[in-house]
């Protein structure tokens, strides 16, 4: 089973402490990666958004950055808005990465959470299912090999044309990134694409039909089994204690400010706790704590890999190299 870490390169004010600079928090970025490969740990994502609260609006900017200091670590966008982006565009810059890291790159593509990047690059909204399944299309005919000839209705059409560069040796990975839409969970098992699943609310175990509905579209399509990613929000301290108090105040400080944004109540210290009980989204706790709830969602869903998400809210740099650190020499072996 992969094991990893992601970030979106959080800059968020917490209490008295203020938010970073967004260069400050992106050299934290790289370092943080760096320590998840030192660590022992598989894969290394970051995601895309285009807010003031979040530094990284170009992932595979930042992951050249990371592949530069790292040997062995895959590296992945988490996720790529591909409704938002143009599939050329986006096929270049990781199929460049994949060549810079030695075959190490992995594009996540996702419909996006947050819908800031559709105005900024002159996109309609109610045009948001359209265009990221006409964007797939197009980004898997691109990474397959021979011309493309394609017309659609979101860019130029193309004649006869190969993007470069391309990949050595295999097509560039290409998985999707759901957050608990039925339809986008048909769509990558009727591609054959590789899953990931973001769980930042309820319970795990509530994924289970989707994961079921994803393997059998998968066989539907005729292809063979794929691997399955939760990503998920957690932190790691050698106490309970040491974890809530870490951890608590930035997390439902960005959930509360999300919450305000979507028409949500802010986070309550008891949403926390049901959070983090056993049969929670929250991976907050010792090393045996989270070792145990990642192994039970692991054995629930039929997970190929697991990716922690720790600076929901910004954590201080120290904070998130010691979650690292844990998570490969602790609660790594015991999932393993």
């Amino acid at each position: 089973m992969e094991l990893g870490m992601t970030t979106f390169a959080e800059v968020m004010p917490v209490g008295d402490r203020p938010a970073p600079s967004a260069g400050q928090r992106l050299r934290e970025v790289v370092e943080e990666a760096v320590a998840t490969e030192r660590a022992g740990l598989d894969v290394y994502g970051v995601g895309e958004h285009h807010r003031q609260d979040f530094a990284a609006s170009a992932p595979a900017v930042v992951l050249a950055a990371i592949a530069a200091r790292t040997e062995r670590i895959q590296l992945t966008s988490a996720v790529t808005v591909l409704s938002s982006a143009d599939p050329v565009r986006a096929y270049q810059e990781f199929a460049t990465l994949d060549g810079l890291s030695g075959g190490r790159a992995e594009l996540m593509a996702g419909r996006g959470s947050f819908t800031e990047s559709f105005p900024l690059f002159g996109y309609d909204l109610s045009d948001y299912d359209e265009l990221f399944e006409e964007k797939l299309a197009l980004l898997l005919k691109i990474r397959d090999d021979g011309p493309v000839s394609w017309s659609g209705r979101f860019r130029p059409a193309l004649r006869d044309a190969i993007v470069y560069p391309r990949t050595d040796d295999r097509p560039l990975p290409v998985w999707i990134a759901v957050g608990g839409s039925p339809e986008s969970v048909i769509r990558a098992g009727l591609l054959g694409l590789p899953l990931a699943i973001a769980i930042i609310g309820g319970q795990p175990a509530r994924f289970g039909p989707l994961v079921e509905l994803y393997h059998r579209a998968l066989a539907e399509g005729g292809h063979e089994k794929q691997p399955v990613a939760v990503h998920a929000h957690g932190y790691i301290a050698e106490s309970d204690a040491a974890a809530v108090a870490d951890f608590y105040e930035p997390y439902a400080a960005a959930m509360s400010q999300i919450g305000r944004e979507r028409g949500w109540g802010p986070m309550t210290r008891q949403q926390f706790d049901a959070l983090r009980s056993q049969s929670g989204s929250l991976f907050v706790g010792t090393p045996d704590y989270v070792a145990e709830k990642i192994a039970d969602v692991r054995d629930t869903l039929g997970l190929d890999r697991f990716m922690l998400h720790t600076s929901v809210g910004t954590l201080p740099h120290e904070q998130v190299l010691r979650t690292i650190e844990l998570f490969g020499e602790k609660v790594a072996p015991q999932v393993r």
